[in-house]
C-alpha cells in the first residue's frame, strides 16, 4: 500500500478528537444528539456508495440519508473533516464496512453509536489471493479483521443481497414503528438482486475466454460466482505499482488465455491499464468497481451500472 493511502489512519486520531468536542458543543447546544430528525425520519449515515444504495433502498422514506463520501472521491483515500466525525455521533444509524476506509472504521469505533452496522459482518468475506489479483503483501489488517480478507462484497449480487436482509433486519431493531416498510423494500429490493445474478449466471455462462485484466483487483468475488478469472494489476489498493515482473506475467496471460481488452476504472487513475494495453496489443474499457456514482458512470445507480458491468464483460470474453 502506498504512503498516501495511510495518511487518513495516522491523521484520523487528531481529528477524532476535535470531532468529539465538536460533537459535545452540538449536544449541549441542541439537545438532538442521538433523536430523528426534525421530520420525523431516521438520521442514517453511510460509510459510500454502496452502503448509501442499502441505506435509500431498504429505508425509503422512513430514513434520511447522508454519505460520508462525496461523489468523485475515491474511497479509500478519504480524510474526514471534524465537522463530519462530529455529525457522526448524532447518527440514528450508522451504515458501514470495515477494511475498505480505515479513517471512517476509527471514526465510527469513537462515535459510539448504538445502532452500528459493519456490513462485513452480515455475510462471509472471503480471502482472494493473487491467482485473483488480490495480493495483500504488505499490507496490515485492520483489527478484527483477516489479513487478506476481500472487502468487495457488493460486486456479488448474491452477496450483496445477503448484507442487504442484514440491513433490513437492523433497521427494523433501529426503528420498530416502521418495521413493515423496511421487511417490504428488502424483499423488493432482494428480488432485484436475485434477477441481477440470474442475469450474470446466463450472460456469462458461454464465453470465448474466463480471464479478464483489470487495474483494481474488486472483482474477486464476482469471477469466483461466474466462474471467471481475474488478473489484477494493482491489489486492492488501485494506486499501487505493480512490478516489471507482475507487467511481464499479465503479457504472458493475455497471450495464453486469449485476454482481449484490460478494463480500468472511473476514479483511478488509467495510466498503467492503458500502457500495459498498448504493449500487449490489447484494447481498454471500464470495468466499474461501483465506489461511487459520478457523471462519468455508465449508469444513474447500482443496478445500471452492473449491467454496463456485464456488457463490457460480454463483449471482452466474447460471450456466445
Amino acid at each position: 500500500m502506498n504512503v498516501r493511502r495511510l495518511i487518513p489512519t495516522t491523521a484520523v486520531a487528531g481529528a477524532v478528537a476535535l470531532g468529539l468536542v465538536t460533537l459535545s458543543a452540538c449536544s449541549e447546544s441542541s439537545g438532538t444528539a442521538g433523536t430523528k430528525s426534525e421530520d420525523g425520519k431516521l438520521a442514517v449515515v453511510a460509510s459510500f456508495y454502496p452502503m448509501q444504495f442499502l441505506a435509500e433502498q431498504i429505508g425509503g422514506d422512513r430514513v434520511s440519508v447522508t454519505t460520508l463520501t462525496k461523489p468523485g472521491v475515491e474511497p479509500h483515500d478519504l480524510e474526514l473533516k471534524p465537522k463530519q466525525i462530529g455529525e457522526l455521533g448524532e447518527a440514528d444509524y450508522i451504515l458501514y464496512l470495515k477494511g475498505i476506509q480505515p479513517a471512517v472504521d476509527e471514526a465510527i469505533k469513537q462515535a459510539g453509536v448504538k445502532n452500528t452496522v459493519d456490513a462485513a459482518t452480515l455475510t462471509t468475506l472471503e480471502e482472494h489471493g493473487t491467482e485473483t489479483g488480490h495480493d495483500h503483501e504488505g499490507e496490515e489488517a485492520h483489527e478484527g479483521e483477516e489479513a487478506g480478507a476481500d472487502p468487495h462484497i457488493w460486486l456479488d449480487p448474491v452477496k450483496y443481497a445477503e448484507v442487504a436482509k442484514g440491513v433490513g433486519a437492523s433497521l427494523e431493531k433501529a426503528d420498530p414503528d416502521h418495521a413493515a416498510d423496511y421487511r417490504k423494500n428488502t424483499d423488493e429490493l432482494v428480488k432485484k438482486l436475485d434477477a441481477l445474478h440470474a442475469t450474470f449466471e446466463q450472460g456469462l455462462k458461454n464465453t470465448s475466454t474466463k480471464t479478464f485484466i483489470t487495474t483494481h483487483s474488486a472483482f474477486g468475488y464476482l469471477a469466483e460466482r461466474y466462474g471467471l478469472e481475474q488478473e489484477g494489476i494493482s491489489g486492492v489498493d488501485p494506486e499501487s505499482e505493480p512490478s516489471p515482473a507482475r507487467i511481464k506475467e499479465l503479457q504472458d496471460i493475455a497471450k495464453r488465455d486469449k485476454v482481449t481488452t484490460v478494463f480500468f476504472e472511473t476514479l483511478a487513475s488509467d495510466k498503467t491499464a492503458k500502457t500495459l494495453a498498448r504493449d500487449a496489443g490489447l484494447k481498454t474499457d471500464v470495468l466499474d468497481p461501483l465506489e461511487g456514482i459520478t457523471p462519468q458512470s455508465k449508469g444513474a445507480d447500482y443496478f445500471e451500472v452492473m449491467k454496463s458491468n456485464l456488457a463490457a464483460l460480454q463483449k471482452a470474453l466474447g460471450a456466445k
